[in-house]
């Protein structure tokens, strides 16, 4: 359970900015749209990255990946 959810997105969005470079090399980006107080993360995969057959392979390889390993209290990441 997330007591504190504005430092938890803080949290989250700093491991976002570490993958987002190798998003935007290939004319994508992510959004965060959600946080609950349950750890479930709703993100919006945007540009290129939205519309790609690969991105929930980025998602969980990737993004779930790092902000997992970086914000414990993050139980998973759910692709809107």
């Amino acid at each position: 359970m997330i007591q504190d959810i504005v430092t938890t997105r803080k949290k989250i969005e700093a491991a976002l900015e570490r993958v987002r470079p190798a998003l935007r090399a290939d004319g994508g980006d992510a959004e965060i749209l959600e946080v609950t107080s349950e750890g479930h993360v709703k993100l919006q995969m945007l540009g290129t990255c939205g519309g790609c057959p690969m991105s929930a392979q980025t998602l969980r390889q990737g993004i779930e990946r790092v902000i997992k390993a970086e914000v414990p209290e993050v139980i998973d990441i759910i692709a809107v």
